[in-house]
C-alpha cells in the first residue's frame, strides 16, 4: 500500500500532464485518476476537486518555498524564487494561467500568496500591536497582505501573459521598482524617460 504522499504525488503528476494536453476546464477527475493509476474515490480522500489540487500544486511548488525567505526578510530573493519556480514549468503555468472564473489560477495564486504574507506579517508585528496602538488602525495585517498579494499576482499574470519575456531577476527588479515608488514618482520617471 502506498503512502498518502505518494498518492498525492501521482495525482499531481497526472494533473500536470493533463494540463499540458487540454484546458483546465475540460480536465475531469476520472482522467486524473486514470492517468495516476488510481480509483476515483482515492482522489476525494486528498482533494475536494481539481481546483483544490491546482491550489495545492501552487502552494507546494511556488508559494511555500518562499516562506523561509520572507520570514528572514529576504524579500528580493523570495520574489526571484517565485518567478524562477514558475519558469521551471513555463508551459504548465502558462496554460493554468488561462483558467478563468471563480477558481481561476489568478485567484488561487493570490489567495496562496496572501496566506503566507499574512502569516509572516502577523508574526512580525504581533508583539508591537500588543505593546501600543497602531498609527492607522485600518492598516491591518490582512489588508497589507492582500495589497501585496494583489500586486504580486498582477505582475505574475502580466509576465505569464506576455510569454515570460524577462528572466526571474529582471521581473523581480521590475516588481521592486513599481512597489518601492509612489504613483507620482513612477509617473514623473515615465514622463522624464519619454521627454
Amino acid at each position: 500500500m502506498q503512502s498518502g504522499a505518494e498518492t498525492e504525488k501521482k495525482l499531481k503528476q497526472a494533473f500536470k500532464k493533463l494540463a499540458l494536453e487540454e484546458p483546465m476546464e475540460k480536465i475531469t477527475i476520472r482522467e486524473i485518476t486514470d492517468r495516476a493509476g488510481l480509483i476515483r474515490t482515492t482522489f476525494y480522500h486528498h482533494y475536494q476537486d481539481k481546483y483544490d489540487l491546482m491550489e495545492q500544486i501552487i502552494r507546494d511548488e511556488i508559494v511555500n518555498p518562499i516562506g523561509p525567505l520572507v520570514e528572514n526578510d529576504m524579500i528580493d530573493e523570495a520574489v526571484i524564487l517565485i518567478f524562477s519556480n514558475l519558469m521551471k514549468e513555463k508551459e504548465l503555468y502558462s496554460r493554468l494561467a488561462k483558467t478563468s472564473g471563480q477558481n481561476s489560477f489568478e485567484q488561487i495564486a493570490q489567495r496562496c500568496v496572501k496566506d503566507i504574507l499574512y502569516h509572516v506579517i502577523s508574526q512580525k508585528i504581533q508583539a508591537k500591536i500588543d505593546a501600543k496602538t497602531l498609527k492607522h488602525s485600518w492598516l491591518s495585517p490582512d489588508m497589507v497582505a492582500m495589497y501585496y498579494a494583489q500586486t504580486m499576482t498582477f505582475v505574475v499574470m502580466y509576465w505569464i501573459d506576455k510569454g515570460m519575456p524577462y528572466n526571474p531577476r529582471e521581473i523581480a527588479e521590475i516588481y521592486e521598482y513599481i512597489i518601492s515608488r509612489s504613483l507620482q514618482d513612477v509617473v514623473d520617471e515615465l514622463a522624464e524617460d519619454m521627454g
